[in-house]
């Protein structure tokens, strides 16, 4: 087993009400373990990747589309990558929110930069990439 290092981390109060609530319902044993699960899947799943795997997957990502110049921003992030997007759907939540949904099929690291692009673009509440190896 390698070496076990001691860290401080400095988090707005009710967040972490809310996450020691979270890990309880989830019965872990300790605030560190769960803190040490969060940070190997944020290690395993980077955006940042050299990764050329043939991949299949999605992007999604809440956002409101009131903002404004975010649908032309996302709309031309996406034609930067039209060769490795199958399909998008958009969705009204409600008023102010949208979700979109982004169908992708890929080299690995080319849709990991793609879901990273939109993810950071001001105005995108929400993004996630969730990719699966293309058998």
């Amino acid at each position: 087993m390698s070496k076990l290092t001691r860290f401080g981390v400095s988090i707005d109060g009710e967040l972490l009400k809310k996450f020691d609530s979270l890990i309880r319902r989830q019965k872990y044993q300790t605030r560190s373990k769960a803190i040490e699960d969060l940070i190997i899947e944020a290690v395993d799943n980077s955006p940042v990747s050299t990764d050329n795997t043939m991949s299949v997957g999605y992007i999604d990502m809440i956002y409101d589309h009131h903002k404004r110049q975010l649908l032309n921003k996302i709309t031309d992030i996406q034609h930067d990558f039209h060769d490795i997007i199958l399909s998008s759907q958009h969705v009204h939540i409600d008023h102010n929110t949208c979700l979109e949904i982004i169908a992708v099929k890929g080299e690995k690291s080319k849709i990991e930069q793609l879901g990273h692009l939109l993810k950071t673009t001001k105005g995108v509440k929400h993004g996630k990439t969730r990719l699966f190896p293309a058998k």
